[in-house]
């Protein structure tokens, strides 16, 4: 075996933080708090934590464990299985770079309302100065009327952030940065969640997220809802955390690390709950309206909700400034350290297979993103959003989630990963995760995706124009499939770096 002079991880704890910071972003303060809201509140948390255990565990253990025995990142990990399986290396990193397009974009709105909090520019119509406003929403995805440019200029800052911090490495960039980052964000939202539910009102806020509804958890749309949670929220089967854990040192607890990552992550999905919705109980009591009237879905809770809440808060216009402030400022973090990692995923598939330095590479990715994100900055902007997004997550990640669950699990082979997680894991995992790996999470992730393609033909999504879906959603769907197995087919200019794991090649074509 060649010596591996692999980039590696400064401290462990450097490495928790940043996986931790790839996993908690803008969806777990407005995913979650709605999605348990609407599937039962209390009760949603019995499916969540179930499919927590039995799909975002196993899954997060089984990508930690490739990426740190491969020594490479999602592309040159699966070549290493076989180079027929380069393809699935390729096809999921291909998935945060379209993201991290918009995703950027969402950012940049944090930014400006960053800066609106000082002057509640939102005013007191917050609905109306989301929509009309501030993004100019356009009648349709075809409408594109022209670059907002506050949101241009802040987009052009946030992709910024993503070159200045990953084109400094691992070490010196990525987990200097979530060191600080991680931490910070959540000390402030444990700082606006004591705030919170001390506010007159917050129990009833708090009783609508909390209070069970078991009649629920019966019909299976809510279990499905419960995995998707979990399975989008915390980043797997895109590429990050097996890229990330290929910087680990060879000796590394693999079990555990995954653990501390995958219940951090749930426990922030919660506080945001709480956060959230004691804020919204305040500002239903405040505007003596019932919850349902102040509660929104997605970006609606971060950028027409809780304005609307701030608005109504005790103690003067600097009170409410500060907590405003304090709110956005935890989006953006939590954004940048999480497309700080979608930059990151495709970055070291790329650079594990070109020689080329990791500046240059940086910088032609983040100049390609800014300008990709500019579509998302029109007038449209929003339309676009939510079709890619959809497109994307349903007919993207769940389906290479249950391909890689199947190909690993059964050409890699369970088996033998549990005897390399366990080598230097303090918790062991036993034949229980070899059954999840490759019975349980299959079958579910096979049920979601029949029932999102089943939903899909039903009716348009989101009552789109037809030719919007076709370009941004299913040719953009199917179009990072046929890059992904395009990119397999070019040769490696060094062929060797193939043959450091020759045994597993062998056993995969024997399987």
């Amino acid at each position: 075996m060649e010596k591996d002079n692999r980039e590696q991880w400064g401290s462990r704890f450097g490495f928790i933080m940043s996986t931790i910071g790839a996993a908690v972003g803008l969806g777990n303060l407005w995913r979650f708090p709605f999605m348990a809201y609407q599937n039962g509140g209390g009760a949603f948390l019995v499916p969540y934590f179930v499919a927590l255990l039995t799909a975002g565990l196993p899954l997060m253990i089984l990508e930690f464990g490739f990426g740190s025995k491969m020594r490479g990142a999602n592309t040159l990990a699966f070549a290493k299985l076989g180079k027929r399986w380069e393809w699935l290396g390729w096809w999921p990193v291909m998935i945060p770079l379209i993201v991290v397009t918009f995703y950027s974009v969402i950012i940049a709105w944090g930014i400006n309302y960053f800066v609106f909090s000082f002057t509640g520019a939102w005013g007191n119509d917050p609905n109306a100065f989301f929509g009309v406003e501030f993004l100019k929403i356009s009648r349709g995805p075809w409408n594109f009327e022209g670059i907002r440019w506050n949101i241009a200029i802040a987009v052009a800052l946030v992709w910024f952030f993503n070159y200045y911090i990953t084109q400094k490495g691992i070490s010196a960039g990525i987990e200097k940065a979530c060191k600080i980052i991680t931490p910070t964000l959540a000390i402030l939202m444990v700082i606006m969640t004591v705030r919170g539910i001390t506010l007159p009102g917050a129990a009833e806020g708090l009783n609508w997220f909390l209070k069970p509804d078991f009649s629920k958890i019966a019909n299976g749309r809510v279990w499905i809802s419960a995995y998707a949670q979990v399975f989008f929220s915390t980043t797997l089967a895109v590429g990050v955390m097996t890229a990330y854990s290929s910087y680990l040192p060879p000796k590394s607890d693999i079990v555990n690390n995954a653990c501390i990552t995958v219940f951090s992550n749930a426990s922030f999905d919660f506080l945001s709950g709480l956060c959230v919705f004691s804020i919204l109980g305040y500002a239903a009591y405040a505007s003596n309206l019932p919850m349902d009237k102040v509660v929104a879905a997605g970006p609606g809770i971060a950028f027409v909700a809780f304005p609307n809440a701030i608005n109504l808060m005790p103690g003067g216009a600097v009170v409410r400034s500060i907590l405003g402030a304090m709110f956005f400022f935890c989006l953006i973090i939590a954004g940048i350290s999480s497309s700080i990692s979608m930059v990151e995923s495709f970055a070291s598939a790329a650079l594990d297979k070109y020689k080329i330095p990791r500046e240059k590479m940086i910088r032609k990715i983040c100049l390609s993103g800014f300008l990709a994100s500019m579509l998302f900055s029109t007038c449209s902007g929003i339309h676009l959003l939510d079709i890619v997004d959809h497109f994307v997550s349903n007919y993207g990640i769940a389906l290479i989630g249950l391909v890689e669950a199947i190909v690993l699990g059964y050409v890699y082979k369970t088996e033998r990963m549990r005897v390399e997680v366990n080598e230097y894991s303090d918790i062991k995992v036993g034949l229980w995760w070899d059954a999840l790996i490759k019975y349980v999470t299959p079958i579910l992730l096979s049920y979601m995706t029949i029932d999102n393609i089943i939903t899909e033909f039903k009716a348009p999504y989101g009552g789109h124009p037809a030719s919007a879906l076709i370009v941004f959603g299913w040719l953009i769907a199917i179009g990072i499939f046929i890059i992904g197995v395009y990119l397999s087919r070019r040769p490696w200019p060094d062929e060797n770096i193939l043959k450091i794991n020759n045994e597993i090649e062998n056993m995969a074509c024997k399987s």
